[in-house]
């Protein structure tokens, strides 16, 4: 395997964007190393262009290969090819699995049962409190909660599971060039309880057509895909046609009618995807022995919070977990000054009671 290694980086290195080239390639040849000592009329016979041909045939990417490896390594990366024994089982059975996964973190974590969580990248409130609720209720039983990510849902969804358990993020970019920039600290907190991947060589940019192709990635490490919001245009969607082409199950949660980003996931509901509530409804259609398994954990013990004076309390109560009021609003429904309101918000907010949003809005942690 290790022998290997080189041969596996090289080829993700000329072919990670060419996913159908990829396999085709693989299933003419008896090995990896095999393609590397190949002769031109081997690829041109079965229709590989010439430019990928010179790239197999340069000795230059082997070198460079071997350099990306001892990078990796240096930064206490991980590197996991598809004839690895550490690749995740659920990943190999889809009909085009990354031949590379570069890793940073907890690399055992992409073999534990997943789900993946994904939507929109501009959720509404009550998007965010369901995507964060039901992936800190999945990661608090033991369900590793897979996503993307990207803003909004995603990121919503890896900070859930992180206040229970693990979460692996899956890249439209290298390891090395993290997109968006500011979930640099999401990044830091995933590799102390998870993972995050790519198939993508370390400083790959986020090209557009890198985010379709590390959508399979997403739904092939999950053993059901749900989708929280998602407008009738969206990449969330691409990921549940994936799941549903992968033979894993596709649920949806509800959402207003009257709401823009409800209109792709009331769309699913009605094309016949798993309707969801709750983390028990995800759980009802694993297979046994883990749905009883998980089922039978009703109430768990949940990561304590540091307490709330009873200033705090009373603030507290105005909020609602599913809408955002207005700090105005709070100092009027109070007895107390803008700068005492502002501080009790400050303090809740540090203790992981409540969260600010933009425009001085708040509202309660659902998971808590």
């Amino acid at each position: 395997m290790e022998e290997n290694l080189k041969y596996w980086v090289a080829l993700n290195l000329i072919l990670a964007e060419r996913l159908k080239l990829t396999q085709k390639i693989l299933q003419h040849f008896p090995s990896v190393k095999e393609i590397f000592k190949a002769h031109a009329e081997d690829f041109i016979e079965i229709g590989v262009e010439q430019k990928i041909v010179d790239a197999l045939a340069s000795r230059k990417v082997l070198d460079k290969a071997e350099k990306v490896i001892d990078s990796v390594y240096k930064k206490g990366y991980t590197i996991v090819t598809i004839e690895d024994n550490r690749y995740p089982e659920y990943l190999r059975e889809i009909f085009d699995p990354p031949i590379v996964l570069y890793c940073a973190g907890q690399v055992e974590a992409l073999k534990e049962p997943a789900v993946s969580i994904v939507g929109t990248r501009n959720p509404t409130t009550y998007g965010r409190a369901v995507a964060e609720r039901l992936a800190h209720d999945l990661a608090v039983r033991g369900v590793v909660v897979v996503s993307g990510l990207a803003r909004g849902i995603d990121s919503v969804a890896h900070w859930g599971a992180l206040k229970g358990g693990k979460t692996v993020a899956v890249l439209g970019s290298g390891i090395d060039n993290i997109y968006p920039r500011e979930n640099r600290r999401l990044f830091n907190s995933i590799i102390e309880n998870g993972a995050v991947v790519s198939e993508f060589p370390l400083k790959s940019p986020p090209l557009g057509l890198h985010f379709p192709i590390r959508n399979r990635i997403i739904s092939g490490l999950s053993l059901a895909t749900v989708v929280v919001e998602a407008a009738q245009r969206s990449g969330s969607l691409i990921s549940a046609r994936l799941a549903l082409e992968q033979n894993r199950e596709v649920m949806a949660v509800p959402g207003n009618i009257t709401s823009e980003m409800s209109q792709g996931t009331n769309w699913l509901l009605q094309a016949g995807a798993k309707l969801i509530e709750g983390w028990e409804d995800v759980a009802m259609e694993f297979p046994s022995p883990l749905k009883e398994h998980l089922l039978s954990q009703k109430e768990v013990k949940l990561t304590k919070l540091p307490d709330m004076n009873m200033p705090e309390k009373e603030i507290y109560e105005f909020l609602k977990p599913d809408g955002l009021i207005h700090i105005d609003e709070i100092v009027e429904k109070s007895k107390f000054s803008v700068s005492e309101v502002l501080t009790h918000l400050l303090n809740l907010e540090l203790k992981g009671w409540i969260s600010q949003r933009p425009g001085k809005y708040f509202s309660r942690n659902l998971s808590c």
